[in-house]
């Protein structure tokens, strides 16, 4: 069989791979698809039958709450003293009539508990069309002591809902009761004396059950904590059957299984194999908490998954169909794939001769003739690819270069260059110079009045080199300006700038910095520090200093970092050195260092310089130093020199 399979051609072979392949991936993603629609879709019905199962829970519950509370409220009212027959009936009276979801209520007390003449005592007030109706429950045979809402809360000590019920002999509806017992103190204690009641009607229930719609044949049912349809879309199965029975008649195990949960109340969305109307369905219900009944949703299946059966039926014709075309498509390529030999030599004839764009023969048979066809077109293509990538590779760097040079100019702008900077100031002289180690660089220095008294000064290298540095140090330097006013101290200025270099720093790229203000009057120059070089301090006698630093750490990195500022005094003729590690990590062809040292000398042998003069004195030192080395860092130099007030 596999020896038949290989005589065959490349159309027959090509085209049962593809085929095969296809249809294989179209079955796999037609099933996942479906399994997933029908997840969705389930998921989605879940959540609307919730939705609306919560929206008619929170209607009942409201007024339930409206029936429960006043109901308290008057048996707590009966154990405070004693009343008359006449305040009983007008509390009951208030009652009704006061809560529009009562439809009658009654106190109804003890044997002889209310009056020793009399055995039952029980007024019964209902509402009937626009008034109120009294009747005197224990009379023409109605013996309250034996009902359920009497006797229930009274062996249980507590407030009670009873289960739905057709009321003869007072309010003569469906209807259920809440019944709240009250005690009397006596002697010995507390003592049971009676029950007070509040009715309410089913009749709205089944107005707001049967409002919850849900596709085009759901519905929706209440049961009772027994199991007893209180609503039903079948008036006929109302208080008349319990779910259970039903369960029972249908024989689902799953419905059992659900009917024990919705009566203890709990919730969840199952699928029955039939319910009541005898169709597969889904289930969803949930409990109300203060009567212990529980809300049902039913979902005919045919209806729930109608659209999606639809949906995959005109998925799988497309398929089918799509299937078949690629088929013929895959049959007329594959026939067509060789081409004559003939024409292939004529073609690698032109293609040696540097014409690279003729075309080669199409294959037609054979595989000999394709992988051979297949490997001339590889190679002029190749060819073709080569010359081209070198001509655009070539433009590219060209064009880098040139976009470089543009981003350095744009860089330096954002220095000061001009000098000197402030030709009308007389009280002091400065200077700065930045080579950048690539086409553009991470140093930078800034300085600029505050007010007509403050100079701010900023030296800083960021971390890295090239554009991202370039970019951080525009963006550092714009910082300084924007954040610093009169009156700031420089730990505040490191401070803010820090924690705005930390918002949304993942790259981690860091900073060192010193800056500082020198008060032209006094001379007093405060600083502040984060992580950069210790700068020099060279005085008026010529002697050299190194500037303590306050501690700091880099900034952009950690945005809760605390810096510190220091103070020192610059007298006329003193000349502050700032620099970055450019400078002192310079190396020379043997891999030294060209160290603070050498710097310090640099300095004492041109203390009585002007700031433009020393700084060039140092700049030619290190490249002295480095000689053919090339420069492995941004260097940047910044001198001001103190003359003293105006």
């Amino acid at each position: 069989m596999n020896l038949m399979f290989r005589r065959r051609g490349i159309a027959f072979r090509l085209s049962l791979l593809i085929l095969t392949s296809s249809s294989l991936i179209f079955i796999a993603a037609f099933g996942y698809n479906y399994y997933h629609s029908r997840n969705l879709i389930i998921d989605n019905a879940l959540e609307e039958s919730r939705t609306l199962s919560r929206v008619a829970i929170n209607r009942i519950e409201t007024v339930l709450a409206g029936i429960d509370r006043p109901a308290r409220l008057l048996s707590k009212t009966l154990e405070s003293r004693d009343h008359s027959e006449a305040e009983i009936l007008k509390l009951i009276e208030n009652l009704v009539e006061g809560t529009p979801e009562i439809f009658g209520s009654t106190a109804a007390f003890e044997p002889y508990g209310r009056d020793s003449r009399k055995r039952l005592f029980a007024p019964y007030y209902n509402k009937e069309k626009d008034k109120l109706k009294l009747t005197w429950l224990g009379e023409n045979g109605y013996d309250y002591l034996q009902m359920d809402w009497y006797k229930i809360p009274k062996e249980l000590g507590r407030a009670s809902w009873s289960e739905p019920y057709f009321d003869e002999g007072a309010g003569n509806i469906v209807m259920c009761t809440f019944s709240s017992p009250f005690y009397k103190e006596t002697k010995d204690g507390k003592k049971f004396a009676g029950v007070v009641t509040a009715d309410m009607s089913l009749d709205w229930l089944q107005d707001v059950v049967s409002g919850i719609s849900i596709y085009r044949n759901g519905y929706a049912f209440l049961v009772s904590e027994k199991g007893t349809f209180i609503t039903a879309p079948k008036r006929d199965v109302i208080m008349t059957q319990s779910i259970f029975s039903l369960a029972e008649k249908v024989g689902d195990p799953e419905l059992r299984k659900a009917c024990n949960d919705m009566i203890s109340g709990g919730s969840g969305f199952v699928r029955l194999s039939g319910f009541y109307t005898g169709v597969k369905a889904w289930l969803y219900y949930a409990p109300l908490r203060s009567v212990k009944w529980s809300i049902g949703v039913v979902i005919p299946e045919d209806e729930l998954f109608g659209s999606l059966h639809s949906l995959n039926m005109t998925v799988l014709i497309i398929g089918l169909a799509g299937i078949a075309f690629l088929s013929l498509g895959t049959v007329y390529l594959a026939n067509s794939i060789t081409r004559p030999l003939r024409l292939l030599a004529a073609a690698t004839t032109e293609i040696s001769k540097g014409s690279l764009d003729t075309p080669l023969p199409t294959a037609v048979s054979g595989d000999e003739v394709s992988r051979l066809i297949g490997s001339f077109e590889n190679m002029r293509q190749s060819l073709k690819e080569y010359i081209s990538n070198l001509k655009e590779t070539t433009a590219i760097k060209e064009r880098m270069e040139s976009e470089l040079k543009i981003a350095r100019t744009i860089q330096m702008s954002f220095l000061p260059q001009v000098f000197p900077a402030f030709p009308d100031r007389r009280e002091f002289d400065l200077y700065a110079r930045l080579e950048p180690a690539r086409e553009v660089g991470g140093d930078l220095y800034d300085f600029f009045l505050v007010d007509r008294d403050t100079l701010f000064f900023a030296i800083g290298d960021v971390s890295g080199k090239g554009v991202p540095a370039a970019l951080l140090m525009a963006v550092t330097k714009r910082l300084l300006k924007a954040f610093m006013v009169a009156g700031m101290a420089p730990d505040e200025v490191l401070a803010r700038v820090n924690r705005e270099l930390c918002r949304d720093n993942d790259e981690m790229m860091f900073c060192t910095m010193i800056c500082g203000t020198l008060d032209l009057r006094t001379g007093e120059c405060l600083y502040s520090n984060a992580g950069h070089n210790e700068p020099l301090l060279v005085r008026a006698d010529g002697k050299t200093e190194w500037l303590k630093l306050p501690r700091g750490m880099i900034i952009g990195i950690d945005g809760n970092t605390v810096f510190e500022t220091r103070k020192a005094v610059m007298s006329p003729g003193d000349t502050l050195l700032l620099y970055t590690d450019g400078v002192t990590e310079a190396e020379n062809s043997l891999e030294e260092l060209y160290s603070p040292e050498r710097l310090l000398a640099a300095v004492e042998n041109a203390a009585a310089k002007r700031p433009e003069e020393l700084s060039a004195h140092i700049l030619n030192s290190v490249q002295d130093f480095s000689g053919d080395t090339p420069q492995s860092d941004d260097i940047t130099i910044l001198a001001i020199q103190f003359k003293g007030p105006a």
